[in-house]
Formats: structure tokens, sequence, C-alpha cells
């Protein structure tokens, strides 16, 4: 029988790939799918990348949803173990502050979702939290 694999969670998904120059550098290149992030901190989410935008008590507001794309690609690059999270969850954590602030946050706001990822952020980072893959139907059905 055929059947799909499917991931849940996501609410939004990119239409264009989109380029950032960040400070986050991987010890190797990296190359998957969906994401790129070269030794020199050039890093692509490319089209098609789905992500759930703001996580947490939030609103999904626009100066949140480009920070939250590059946060949501740099924790999964963490979880897929290509970036180490003891040492990339916080830069990636003050990335997304820096760019809601660029965006027009303001200071107050993300500082809240700085604070926010600090407390409670750090077991989407953790490679055992990768969302598992559900077929359908299920098979032998």
């Amino acid at each position: 029988m055929e059947y799909i694999s499917y991931k849940k969670g996501y609410k939004y998904q990119l239409v264009e790939t989109y380029i950032a120059k960040i400070d986050i550098l991987p010890e190797t290149p990296v190359d998957t799918d969906y994401l790129g992030l070269t030794a020199e901190g050039e890093l692509a989410i490319k089209k098609g990348y789905a992500w759930d935008g703001p996580s947490g008590p939030t609103v999904d507001t626009l100066n949140f949803m480009r920070g939250s794309l590059v946060h949501d690609a740099l924790y999964q690059l963490m979880r897929e173990r290509h970036l180490d999270k003891d040492t990339h969850r916080d830069p990636a954590d003050r990335l997304l502050q820096q760019m809601c602030r660029q965006d027009g946050m303001s200071a107050f706001r993300a500082w809240i979702v700085y604070q926010g990822l600090r407390l409670g952020g750090g077991p989407a980072a953790d490679p055992s939290s990768s969302k598992p893959i559900t077929k359908a139907p299920k098979p032998g059905e």
C-alpha cells in the first residue's frame, strides 16, 4: 500500500529563499534540503521551508516573523546536530531579539521574547525534540 510521511506543527511556508549574513558559524558548512549555512555565516533558508512562527504566549506580528524564521532554522540545525546547542543557543536567541528590534518591535517586547526563550526554549533546540514522522495510512492498514 502506498502511504505518505509527514510532520505536524507548522503554520507558515517560505515562498522565496531568504539569505541572511549571521555571526553564527558552523564547524563545517551545512547544506540540507531546506537550510544552508556556510563557514562564513551565510544562512540560506530555502523556498518551501516550513516553520511554526513565533512560539509561546505571543502574537504573530510582522515584526516577529523574520526573526522567528531565522530562529526556527537555527534551532532546527541544533536539533539535527549541525550546530552545538550549548555553544549556539544563546547567540541564536540574541539574534532573534536583534532582528525583532530591527523590524520595529519595541525594546521591551524583544527583551521579553529573549527572556522567554532563555527560560523555556531549551527543549526546542535539543536533538531529542525532533518532530516525529507520521505515516498515513498506518502501514498494514
